[in-house]
C-alpha cells in the first residue's frame, strides 16, 4: 500500500480555536480523522504530522523520501511565503507534492499571495477548508495511479 506524508506547519495545532471565522471550527485531530478515511477509500496509508518548527518539517520531508513515500501533501501555513529550507528540501527529495491551504491565500493579505512552495508543487489546493485535504488525497491517488500505468 502506498504511503502519503501529510505535513502541517506552524499554528495548525490551534485549529478549532484559532480565528474560526477564517479557519473554521474543525480541529487538526478531526482533519486527521477525515484524512485517514479519505486515504483508506483510495487504498492509501498516511503519516500525518504537525510541527511549529521548520527544521522538523524538513526532517520529515527527507524521511518521506527515505521511507519511499509516494508523495507529500503539505500545508506549510506560515512558512508558505518564507521557507527556502522547505523549498530546498522538496527539491532535494523530488517526490510529488500537493500544497494545500484551508483558506484561499489569494483572497487574503497581499503577502500571502506569493508561495515559495508552489514553485515545486505538482498542484495547489486552497480555500476548501478541511476539504482541501480530501481533494489533495484524491489528487495524489490519481497521480499514483497514472505513474503505475
Amino acid at each position: 500500500m502506498a504511503t502519503l506524508y501529510i505535513l502541517n506547519g506552524p499554528n495548525l495545532n490551534l485549529l478549532g480555536t484559532r480565528e474560526p471565522e477564517k479557519y473554521g471550527r474543525a480541529t487538526l485531530a478531526e482533519i486527521e480523522t477525515l484524512c485517514r478515511a479519505a486515504a483508506k477509500a483510495h487504498k492509501l496509508d498516511i503519516v500525518f504530522r504537525q510541527s511549529n518548527h521548520e527544521g522538523e518539517l524538513v526532517d520529515w520531508i527527507q524521511e518521506a523520501k527515505a521511507k519511499n513515500a509516494a508523495g507529500i501533501i503539505l500545508n506549510p501555513a506560515g512558512y508558505t511565503t518564507t521557507s527556502v529550507a522547505l523549498l530546498d528540501a522538496l527539491l532535494a527529495v523530488q517526490l510529488p507534492v500537493i500544497e494545500i491551504h484551508l483558506t484561499n491565500i489569494h483572497a487574503r493579505e497581499e503577502f500571502r499571495h506569493h508561495s515559495l512552495i508552489s514553485k515545486v508543487a505538482t498542484a495547489v489546493i486552497c480555500g476548501l477548508g478541511p476539504g482541501s485535504y480530501e481533494q489533495a488525497i484524491a489528487g495524489m491517488a490519481g497521480l499514483i495511479a497514472r505513474a503505475k500505468q
